[in-house]
C-alpha cells in the first residue's frame, strides 16, 4: 500500500465533519422517504401516486444505489476519490431538486433514480477518504465518531420528515438536501486531497448493464403483478422471465472475467454464501415490512406526519443499540448462538403485524418496533463483520461488494414482492365493499386505501373508508405473514451457514499471526442496522 499523506490533525478533523456531514445526508434522505409515502399517495396533498409508483419510488434509488457502488469504487481508484465524490455531491443535489418538484411519479421515480446514481457515487469514495486520511489508532477512533452520523440520521430523520410535511408540500423532504449538499462541496473542495489508488481496479461495464436491466426487468415484473387481475399476461410473466435470465448471464460473465466487480465464486464457501443469503432475505423482509409500516400509521391510524415520525424513533434506538449489545456476547458465547435466535425475533416481530388492528394501543406498537430494531440490530452488525473477516485479507474488498450487492437486491426485490403481496390482497378484499357504487368510485378505490378514503371522503361514503381500512388491514395482516416466513427461512440458512462454537471455518487461517486484523468497517448509509465494509476503500486498506 502506498502510504497516504499525513495532514495536519485540524485538517484531518475538518474532513472528518465532512464526511460526517454527507453521511448525515443519505440517512436523512432515506429515512425520511417512509415517512413521505403516505402523503405523496395523497391526490390532494401529494402526487395521487399508486402502490407500484410509490414501489418503484423507494425501489428506484436503492436499485440504482446497488448496481453502480462497486463501479463507483473503480472509478474513485482510477480517477481520484474526490473528484468521484463532488461528482456524486452535484448529481445528488441536482436530483434533490428535481425531485422536491416532480410533477408526477413519473417523474419523482427518475429523481429518485438519480439520486440513487449520485449516492452509489458518493458512498464508497467517502469511505476511501475516511481510510487514507486516518491511520493507526486515529482510524479506528474516527471510524467509530463516523458511525455516529448513522444514530443522528435514523432517529432525526422520521422526526424532521413529519415536521416538514406539517408545515410545507412534500417536496421540501427532499430541499433540504441541497444546502447541505452545497456546503459539503465546498468543503471538500477546499480541505481533501484528491485519493487514488495506486493500482486501479478494471472498470466491468458488462456486468453493470446486466446487473442494472437484470434487476430492473425483474422488479418491473413483480411488481405489475400486484397491479393485474389475471398474471398469465405477457406484460408480467415476461419481465420477470427476461430479469432471471439476464441475472443468469451476469453471473456467467462475472464468473469469466479476470477482475470483477462482483464475484459470484466468494458465494461458494458455506459460511460466506449461506450468510449473505440469510442477510438478502432478512433486508427482503426489512424492506417489505417498513414499506407496510409507513401506510400502517398514517394511512389506517391515520397518525400526523410528526406522531408517525416520533413513533418510529424505538425502531432506531433498537437497532443503535442492538449492534454492540450483540457484539459483546459473541464474545461471551458465538456469533451464530447470538444471531439465529435474534433473526428468529426479528421474524416474529414482523409476523407481529399481523395482529395490529385500528384499535392496538401504541404502547404495543411502540414496543413491537423497538424488539425489531434490536434484534435487526444483533444480526446484521456482527454477521457482516464476520463475514467479510472469515475471508482472506486480499478478498475483502471484492467480499464487501459481494455483500452489499446481495443486501441492496434483497431490498429491492422485498419492496416489489410486498408492495404486490399487499395490492393483490386489498383488492380483493375491497372488492364486496364496492357493489353498487358508481363506475369510477369502482376504479379508483381499487387503486389503493389512499384513493378509497379520498373518494369516500369526497362522497360521504363512510362505509367505503371503513371497507378501506379493513382491505388494507387485511391485506397486511397476509403480508406480514409471508414476511415473517423469509425472515424465518433466513434465520434457518444462518443456522447452516454459521459454524458452531469453537469450531474454525474452512477460510479462516490456523494461527492468529496468519492475517492482521483490518479496521472495523464504518457503516455504509444504506444500510441502517449495522456496519459494512463497503466497496470503495483502498484494497489493501479495507
Amino acid at each position: 500500500m502506498t502510504p497516504s499523506p499525513t495532514l495536519p490533525k485540524f485538517r484531518q478533523r475538518l474532513i472528518l465533519a465532512v464526511l460526517m456531514a454527507c453521511s448525515l445526508l443519505i440517512w436523512l434522505d432515506n429515512t425520511v422517504l417512509s415517512t413521505t409515502l403516505e402523503t405523496l399517495a395523497d391526490p390532494v396533498r401529494g402526487l395521487g401516486a399508486d402502490p407500484g409508483q410509490l414501489q418503484w419510488a423507494t425501489g428506484a434509488y436503492t436499485l440504482a444505489f446497488a448496481t453502480l457502488m462497486f463501479t463507483a469504487g473503480a472509478l474513485g481508484d482510477r480517477f481520484g476519490h474526490r473528484t468521484v465524490f463532488a461528482g456524486g455531491l452535484v448529481v445528488f443535489a441536482g436530483s434533490s431538486l428535481w425531485a422536491a418538484w416532480a410533477g408526477d411519479a413519473g417523474q419523482l421515480i427518475a429523481a429518485r433514480a438519480a439520486m440513487g446514481v449520485g449516492s452509489a457515487l458518493i458512498t464508497p469514495a467517502m469511505l476511501a477518504i475516511l481510510m487514507w486520511t486516518f491511520t493507526g489508532p486515529a482510524r479506528a477512533s474516527a471510524i467509530g465518531i463516523f458511525s455516529t452520523s448513522a444514530g443522528v440520521g435514523m432517529a432525526a430523520g422520521p422526526v424532521l420528515a413529519g415536521l416538514l410535511l406539517s408545515h410545507f408540500w412534500w417536496g421540501s423532504v427532499f430541499l433540504i438536501n441541497v444546502p447541505v449538499a452545497v456546503s459539503a462541496l465546498f468543503g471538500l473542495t477546499v480541505l481533501v486531497p484528491n485519493f487514488r489508488s495506486p493500482t486501479p481496479r478494471p472498470l466491468d461495464p458488462a456486468g453493470m448493464a446486466l446487473s442494472i436491466t437484470g434487476l430492473v426487468a425483474l422488479s418491473y415484473g413483480l411488481i405489475r403483478a400486484g397491479q393485474e387481475v389475471v398474471w398469465n399476461r405477457g406484460d408480467v410473466w415476461g419481465p420477470i422471465v427476461a430479469g432471471l435470465v439476464l441475472l443468469t448471464v451476469f453471473v456467467l460473465v462475472e464468473l469469466r472475467v479476470k477482475a470483477p466487480g462482483f464475484d459470484p465464486r466468494l458465494l461458494l464457501h458455506r459460511t460466506f454464501g449461506g450468510g449473505n443469503a440469510a442477510l438478502g432475505l432478512l433486508l427482503f423482509s426489512v424492506a417489505a415490512i417498513t414499506f407496510y409500516n409507513a401506510f400502517y400509521l398514517q394511512g389506517a391510524l391515520g397518525f400526523s406526519p410528526m406522531k408517525a415520525g416520533l413513533a418510529d424513533v424505538p425502531t432506531a434506538f433498537g437497532a443503535l443499540a442492538g449492534a454492540p449489545l450483540a457484539s459483546r456476547l459473541v464474545r461471551r458465547l458465538s456469533l451464530r448462538s447470538v444471531t439465529v435466535p435474534a433473526l428468529v425475533v426479528a421474524a416474529l416481530s414482523m409476523g407481529g403485524y399481523g395482529f395490529l388492528g385500528l384499535h392496538t394501543p401504541l404502547l404495543w406498537i411502540e414496543i413491537l418496533l423497538g424488539v425489531q430494531g434490536l434484534s435487526i440490530g444483533m444480526v446484521i452488525g456482527p454477521v457482516t463483520a464476520a463475514l467479510i473477516g472469515d475471508l482472506p485479507l486480499d478478498q475483502a474488498g471484492a467480499g464487501s461488494a459481494v455483500t452489499n450487492t446481495v443486501r441492496q437486491t434483497g431490498s429491492v426485490i422485498g419492496i416489489a414482492v410486498g408492495g404486490t403481496i399487499m395490492s393483490i390482497m386489498y383488492r380483493r378484499a375491497i372488492e364486496p365493499a364496492l357493489e353498487g357504487a358508481p363506475g369510477p368510485v369502482q376504479d379508483l378505490a381499487r387503486v389503493s386505501a389512499e384513493q378509497a378514503r379520498h373518494v369516500a371522503a369526497a362522497g360521504a361514503r363512510p362505509a367505503l373508508a371503513q371497507a378501506a381500512d379493513d382491505a388494507f388491514l387485511h391485506a397486511m395482516h397476509v403480508g406480514a405473514g409471508w414476511i415473517a416466513a423469509a425472515a424465518l427461512l433466513g434465520a434457518a440458512v444462518l443456522l447452516l451457514a454459521l459454524p458452531a462454537a469453537g469450531r474454525r471455518t474452512a477460510a479462516e487461517p490456523a494461527s492468529a499471526s496468519a492475517r492482521k486484523p483490518a479496521p472495523a468497517p464504518a457503516p455504509s448509509p444504506e444500510h441502517p442496522y449495522g456496519p459494512s465494509a463497503a466497496e470503495g476503500c483502498p484494497r489493501d486498506a479495507c
